[in-house]
């Protein structure tokens, strides 16, 4: 490839930065870097009546929590106005673009009567200057729009990255409106421009895009600047079957990580939702840099499983270093009010086989910090009138021991052999009074990161 890999992704501030557009951030990201090239972040902001300061902030977070580092940006549209009316005025000059001075109206009443005679509604170019042509005259206190000289023959060909050869023919398509009478460029005008200043080699959008793609290959030729290559990946599909998008079912990124999913977890999982590595289902950011070549995309819709996500983050829960854990599960317990000790990388390596999330996972270490309600209907079963002399002996013996696995498990191996008891009929009760639920890992384990004040405190409630 003989010029610099040059990747971007550019959202519209205009909600938060859902699933869809983080995993186009994750192709663009990941090709850029396994071709040592660079990655930048655009901030569309040309929407200025639904573009919002808190939604660009949550697509920073969440490019920042996800780890898609970027060499450039953010690159704000509305900071480039003057550029872009450069490049209007260049095109006006060389008669590639056009003032149009069609009021709505007119461009109602024309669309009305194009499907009146079962046509494609298009405009008509009764504005486009012509060899011969005699124009309307301009009239009074209508401010113009600039449209771009769209070639009115002929098709245009791309070989997409996902889909292969793509041809819309130009009748498909009218002359586009590239400049509003407020001076702020259109979508398919304002991306060109960047996309050429900005020297973009690569872009992998959705392919709700393919339809804009002809517009701007023809903006690109008229400037005669480089065209990028264009790879269109296919939408995702909710339970429903339906498009995710900001207006449809979709969750935001910063959502997840609220709800303790893990940045690595999210990558691992957006990136298998249309690319594959042969049958390899989890691999490291590293390992998909390191494979993710532009091949192997997908042609075909992805279809959200959550029930999937939740496996691959428990995956990732399992195998993160507790020490590392426990911060995550820190943040988790503070929402609740809840400060942690050094206790907790401890719990953490204790309990988390048993969690999908983090937020999970400070629901069990909550126990050890905050007061419990046992559950009504395990109390109920199990600790019962016949069991609570057994529990005060174990009360007994736990507040004399030694406060270590080993002699709480001989303390509970004593207590059992003097009541005759087998381990469930003790450590059921014990367990609900003490976590709250009879469902535990090893019961010596979970007393030994108890504070034993509490343990006694718990188990007098019976």
């Amino acid at each position: 490839m003989s010029a610099p890999i040059r990747t971007r992704i550019a959202p519209s501030p205009t909600g938060f930065l859902h699933l869809g557009t983080a995993r186009t951030a994750l192709y663009s990201w990941a090709y850029a870097r396994h071709h040592g090239g660079e990655f930048v972040l655009r901030i569309e902001d040309t929407d200025v009546a639904r573009s919002t300061q808190d939604s660009t902030d949550q697509i920073l977070a969440s490019m920042h929590w996800l780890g898609l580092d970027y060499d450039e940006g953010p690159i704000y549209q509305m900071q480039r106005l003057e550029r872009y009316r450069e490049v209007i005025a260049q095109m006006l000059a060389a008669g590639t673009a056009y003032h149009c001075y069609c009021t709505p109206a007119e461009l109602d009443d024309m669309r009305e009567a194009q499907r009146a005679r079962g046509e494609k509604t298009l405009y008509d170019r009764r504005w486009r200057p012509e060899p011969g042509k005699v124009l309307p005259p301009v009239p009074e206190g209508v401010p113009p729009v600039v449209r771009f000289c769209n070639p009115p023959a002929g098709d245009v060909t791309w070989n997409d990255l996902v889909k292969g050869e793509i041809t819309i023919n130009n009748r498909e398509i009218d002359d586009l409106i590239i400049l509003r009478p407020d001076g702020v460029p259109t979508y398919n005008f304002a991306v060109v421009v960047d996309d050429w200043d900005m020297h973009i080699t690569h872009v992998f959008r959705g392919d709700e895009h393919i339809n804009n793609t002809p517009w701007q290959i023809n903006i690109f030729r008229a400037l005669g600047a480089p065209l990028p290559a264009y790879g269109h990946v296919p939408v995702i599909l909710g339970d429903d079957g339906q498009k995710l998008s900001k207006r449809r079912g979709a969750v935001s990124v910063t959502a997840y990580e609220e709800n303790g999913y893990l940045p690595e977890a999210m990558l691992n999982y957006l990136a298998r939702l249309g690319w594959s590595h042969g049958d390899d289902e989890l691999f490291t950011r590293e390992q998909m840099v390191s494979w993710f070549d532009g091949s192997h995309l997908s042609k075909s819709p992805a279809q959200w499983d959550a029930a999937k996500l939740s496996w691959v983050n428990a995956q990732y829960i399992k195998a993160k270093p507790d020490d590392a854990l426990a911060p995550l599960v820190a943040a988790q317990l503070k929402k609740r009010g809840i400060e942690a000790d050094d206790r907790l990388p401890a719990i953490c390596a204790l309990f988390k086989d048993r969690c999908e999330t983090t937020v999970a996972l400070a629901d069990w270490a909550a126990a050890f910090y905050a007061d419990i309600t046992p559950n009504a209907d395990e109390r109920a079963l199990h600790v019962t009138d016949a069991v609570r002399p057994v529990l005060a002996t174990l009360a007994d013996k736990l507040s004399a021991c030694a406060w270590d696995k080993a002699a709480i498990s001989a303390a509970i191996k004593e207590t059992l052999a003097a009541h005759g008891l087998k381990m469930p009929q003790l450590a059921m009760p014990v367990r609900v009074l003490v976590m709250g639920t009879a469902q535990t890992p090893s019961l010596d384990a979970v007393l030994e990161l108890q504070d034993r004040q509490v343990v006694l405190a718990r188990l007098q409630k019976a």
